[in-house]
């Protein structure tokens, strides 16, 4: 006869798939239009000169041409020149 309770499984220990969030392409790499340059949840980057803003926050380039961050008035930009 055992001595010990059966070992029961955990329900608690799963976790979610990551969602690949983040800058895609860097300040000064070059991008066709179409191309996402920034995945991201709510407007941490917004968009700029030659790029425009998905549904779902992605901001991907209208134009081709380098990528360039710039910091004005506390939002950080994104644009295509």
């Amino acid at each position: 006869m055992a001595h010990k309770k059966g070992g029961g499984t955990t329900r608690t220990n799963r976790d979610s798939k990551s969602k690949r969030l983040g800058v895609k392409v860097f300040g000064g790499q070059a991008v066709k239009s179409g191309n996402i340059i920034i995945r991201q949840k709510g407007n941490k980057v917004f968009p700029g000169i030659g790029t425009r803003q998905g549904n779902d926050f992605t901001i991907f380039a209208t134009t081709a041409g380098s990528v360039v961050f710039k910091k004005r008035i506390g939002r950080l930009t994104v644009s295509v020149i």
